[in-house]
Parts: structure tokens; C-alpha cells; sequence
């Protein structure tokens, strides 16, 4: 995923707030559209699931196996074929599909809360609680991410909100490292030396004209974020840390069915299919709206 540059801080007084007709410009762009199109199509694909098909994620067909007992390959009946229980594979997609776009939105959520937070706190106020803050960030950073989910993931109980809690996390320490460094700068602005001249309290301060220059910075983050947060949950339930079965997941999916991989490769490519297409939608709209919101950082990765 390709790390979004920070947008350039401009040394005056009025709000940074996005400009209007986004979603316009969003539009204009054909990499930006066919992530948009991904994006509903894998929205509407879980919200409408119980209506898109007729099975359910757990059940087991009768006729969902072949007599020797081996899934069926896709026919006019299930459409992506069957799995190595005799259930719908598309049902199960879709119904992943929900896993995957709630744990990425409540843990990309609570990362972009905590990593700003600590962020703004360590540029503004600076000294030794600014000093104390980066350093545990420049710790965590430190950890591989992977690593440290695995291990926060073998020490609590798995389930789709624990899941979303441990990738928060470990995935906070770049928008934290982020904001600080915008908001150190901010705090240096005439605009906000002239603010404290009159007597402007700090929170007005960081309400009224550090927080909403940072909009942009913290959308752009936030699309990006949730194609990590996809990537992970995806990974931790393919080791069996993640979501647990019943449960359906992209990724447990995929662990579920790796031993019919040569059998019946469709068990394992249809939902990989799925984890790569959401990332990329994402990481196309994040890279999209940083051109959008900052022109000047157009074309730098």
C-alpha cells in the first residue's frame, strides 16, 4: 500500500476544509470510479445478502457435494460452487463480506481516533508529554505489525470485536507519527501565535484552527487505513487467530478450504479474488482524494 504524503501546511489563518464536489471529482477519474464501483458493489453485496441468495453462510446442502464426497465446481445452481462442507460459496462471500467491512471501519476508526489524538496532543503541547508520547509511538513502530497483532490476538479471546480492537492497536502508529508532524507545524503558524496573543485557550485553538486544517490528512488516512485493516483481519483469520468459524471471513475462507486448493481451486481463489479487489478499491480512492484535497502532492507515492 502506497503511503500517502503529507499534505503541505499553509501558513494563513483560514479553514483547510475540503473543497466541495469530491465525490464529483471522484467520479472523473476512472481508477477512483472502478474503486468506487468495487466499493458498492461489496457494500450492497453484504447488506443485501439474505436477499441475493437463498442459502444461508452455514448451511450444508444436501446436494452440495459430489457422491464422493468432494465440492461441487460452480454451476447454474451455486454459482462459485460449494465448499468442503456442501455450503454456498457465494453466500459465504457475501456474508464475509460483512466481517470484513465492519472490522474494517471500527478498527480503522478507532486507529485514526487514538493515533490522531495522540498525535495532535504530542504536536501541540510538545516538551516531555509530546517527548513521552513519540517515544511509545516510535516504540510500537518498532514492533512488526503482524507480529504484534498475533500476539495480542493469542492472548485474548477471538471474535469479530476483539479482532477489530487488536488491529486498532497496531495500526495507529502512522496516523499518530502523521499528525504530529502536521500539527507541529500548524502550532508554529503565525495565525496561531496571533491566537494566543489575544487569548485563546488551547482548546479553542485546537478545535477552531489546527483539527479541521488536519480534515483532509485524516480522510485520506482513513480510506488508505481501511485497506490495511481488510489486508489484516484477512491475515490473522487465515492463521486462525482471527474471526472464528461459524463465522464467515475472507480469510477463514481461505484457511477452511486451503487442503482442496489443487482439487478445487476455486475455494481458494474466488475469496482472494474478494480481499485483493476491496484493498484495491480502497487504496485507489485514498490515493484519489490526496490528489484531490492537495494538488500539490498529485503523482507522489
Amino acid at each position: 500500500m502506497s503511503s500517502p504524503a503529507a499534505p503541505e501546511v499553509r501558513d494563513s489563518g483560514p479553514v483547510a476544509r475540503p473543497r466541495p464536489g469530491v465525490l464529483r471529482k471522484l467520479a472523473q477519474r476512472p481508477l477512483a470510479l472502478v474503486g468506487l464501483v468495487i466499493v458498492v458493489l461489496v457494500v450492497g453485496g453484504a447488506l443485501l445478502a439474505p436477499w441475493l441468495t437463498h442459502f444461508g453462510p452455514d448451511e450444508q446442502m444436501f446436494d452440495g457435494l459430489t457422491l464422493s464426497g468432494e465440492p461441487l465446481p460452480p454451476n447454474s445452481t451455486f454459482w462459485l460452487g460449494t465448499d468442503l462442507l456442501g455450503r454456498d460459496l457465494l453466500t459465504r462471500i457475501l456474508y464475509g463480506a460483512r466481517t470484513s467491512l465492519i472490522i474494517g471501519i471500527v478498527a480503522n476508526g478507532i486507529a485514526l481516533l487514538i493515533g490522531t489524538l495522540v498525535g495532535v496532543v504530542a504536536g501541540y503541547y510538545r516538551g516531555w508529554l509530546g517527548g513521552v508520547l513519540m517515544r511509545f509511538t516510535d516504540l510500537m513502530m518498532a514492533f512488526p505489525a503482524l507480529l504484534l497483532a498475533i500476539c495480542l490476538a493469542a492472548v485474548f479471546q477471538p471474535s469479530l470485536w476483539i479482532v477489530a480492537l487488536v488491529i486498532a492497536l497496531v495500526n495507529w502508529v502512522q496516523t499518530a507519527r502523521v499528525m504530529f508532524t502536521q500539527t507541529s507545524s500548524l502550532a508554529e503558524r503565525e495565525f496561531i501565535d496571533a491566537e494566543r496573543t489575544i487569548g485563546a485557550g488551547s482548546a479553542r485553538i485546537l478545535f477552531r484552527h489546527i483539527l479541521p486544517h488536519l480534515v483532509p490528512t485524516i480522510l485520506v488516512w482513513g480510506t488508505l487505513g481501511i485497506s490495511t485493516t481488510v489486508l489484516l483481519e484477512a491475515t490473522l483469520s487465515y492463521l486462525g487467530i482471527g474471526v472464528q468459524p461459524p463465522t464467515p471471513s475472507w480469510g477463514n475462507i481461505i484457511f477452511e478450504n486451503q487442503t482442496y486448493f489443487q482439487a478445487a481451486p476455486w475455494l481458494v481463489f474466488f475469496p482472494g479474488i474478494a480481499i485483493l479487489a476491496l484493498a484495491l478499491a480502497f487504496n485507489l480512492i485514498g490515493d484519489a482524494l490526496r490528489d484531490i484535497l492537495d494538488p500539490t502532492q498529485r503523482g507522489r507515492s
